[in-house]
């Protein structure tokens, strides 16, 4: 895929990048870890300012970035200011946090004393997708940088903007020149960055054959990852919820990011004493979001990133309709220029589908019925995915079946699935490994370091 901004309202391409060159990479890698070897020397609390200076920038000024990001990759710019104030928040949180996390641990041995510390490895690689361009990249950032490691980010081709105005961020924030880059390169290029000796770790979150081909090129030599990948959550509503607040939560938690989130709510699993209404209630709520320009403060759904991401769900829907699955709304791509599909509702799903064991990167929910609590269980959990789950219900007995035997790294009751910077964020099965965020984020890329005096 060509390093290019294209405007995915218009289709129109704004602006082409050229990619570095192997020397060009061997060089900024030699800047990165020349830069290591003084940062990692730095105090925390230096660090901690520079930290406050970037959320300050990022608060300052939001709605310059959720410009570049809306035109990259199409989210509202409303959302987008959003992400801006979010990344300004993690930063803010791992420079109240980040020295306390990695204070020294001491336990008694029969050693005059014995303690764990916590040491950065040096250059970190980050492999980040287009869909929260500033978020994704700065829960990476914030804990990695407060450890001392440095860093280099290969975002995604079609972000490059979004990429380079993280760097121009955290440069004018006060980080020393080389711990943070951008590499402007393509996929085929991220074997010569993690082989290199220099770097020291990776971590990704995209694809799950991205993270299959980094986590293969990592194992070879010998180097810790963290994978975050796609996600296909449940979202279970029994009779004892809020209905209302459901249906409201529900809609946002499928069409926010114009469905374009690892965490959407995708997969609409209703017990049969209230399915006909709850979903009565989502087919309107869905009809009438409105779809639009992403600039313009009234509109709800933007287009799609992509026109390979349109291509996707257009196909996707396609084979569940040959199938057997029953349109409730939607279902076909909006017939103007730009990457548009609407909000969709999918019913009637048979078994076998291929859908039921795909994510859909687009505001389309399936909606499924069951008769009791195992049924919805096993039905949410009859995927390759375990990344997040909401459920509603006001029953504690329920809550505490769906806390112990919903197979996701986060499970919401009565809320939406989101990542926030004080909780472990990460899935299970073929969603990834690792967590970021909270106490174990900043701790994935560092040495733990055991030490014993006599």
């Amino acid at each position: 895929m060509a390093i290019a901004t294209i405007n995915p309202t218009t289709g129109e391409i704004c602006q082409r990048f050229k990619a570095l060159t192997p020397a060009e990479i061997d060089a900024k890698l030699a800047k990165a870890q020349g830069a290591f070897q003084a940062y990692r020397r730095t105090s925390f609390s230096q660090r901690r300012q520079w930290l406050e200076n970037a959320a300050a920038i990022l608060e300052r000024d939001a709605s310059k970035f959720a410009e570049i990001i809306t035109t990259e990759m199409g989210k509202t710019h409303k959302s987008a200011i959003a992400e801006a104030e979010k990344s300004a928040l993690v930063c803010r949180y791992y420079a109240e946090h980040g020295e306390q996390f990695l204070a020294n641990e001491y336990t008694e041995t029969q050693a005059t004393e014995s303690y764990v510390c916590y040491q950065p490895l040096g250059i970190l690689l980050a492999v980040m997708p287009w869909n929260f361009p500033f978020w994704q990249v700065f829960r990476f950032a914030a804990p990695a940088l407060m450890a001392g490691n440095v860093a280099v980010l290969k975002h995604a081709s079609n972000v490059p903007q979004c990429a380079l105005a993280v760097e121009a961020i955290l440069e004018a924030a006060g980080f020393p020149e080389g711990v943070f880059q951008t590499l402007l390169i393509g996929a085929a290029q991220v074997e010569q960055v993690i082989k290199d000796p220099r770097v020291k770790a990776a971590t990704l979150t995209g694809s799950e054959p991205a993270g299959a081909s980094l986590a293969s090129l990592a194992g070879q030599e010998i180097k810790p990852t963290l994978l975050e990948l796609g996600g296909s959550d449940p979202f279970v509503v029994f009779p004892s919820a809020d209905l209302d607040e459901a249906v409201a939560v529900g809609t946002v938690a499928r069409t926010m990011n114009n469905g374009q989130s690892c965490i959407a709510a995708k997969r609409f699993i209703l017990h049969e004493a209230i399915a006909a209404e709850f979903l009565e209630k989502l087919h309107l709520k869905f009809a009438s979001l409105k779809i639009g320009n992403p600039m313009e403060p009234e509109t709800d759904i933007g287009p799609l990133a992509t026109e390979g991401i349109l291509q996707d769900i257009s196909r996707q829907v396609d084979q569940a309709v040959a199938a057997g699955a029953k349109v409730l709304l939607g279902g076909r791509p909006l017939d103007r220029a730009g990457h548009f599909y609407p909000p969709t509702i999918l019913t009637e799903i048979p078994p076998g589908a291929k859908i039921l064991q795909e994510e859909l990167f687009a505001p389309v929910a399936m909606v499924f019925t069951v008769k009791d609590l195992d049924q919805a269980i096993a039905l949410a959990n009859d995927i390759p995915f375990g990344l997040g789950a909401s459920a509603w219900t006001n029953d504690p007995a329920e809550q505490k079946r769906f806390i112990r035997d919903l197979d996701a790294g986060a499970v919401f009751i009565n809320g939406m699935v989101k990542s926030d910077p004080r909780l472990p964020f990460g899935g299970t099965k073929r969603s990834g490994y690792g967590r970021e965020l909270g106490l174990a984020g900043i701790r994935t890329f560092v040495n733990a370091k055991t030490v014993w005096l006599k």
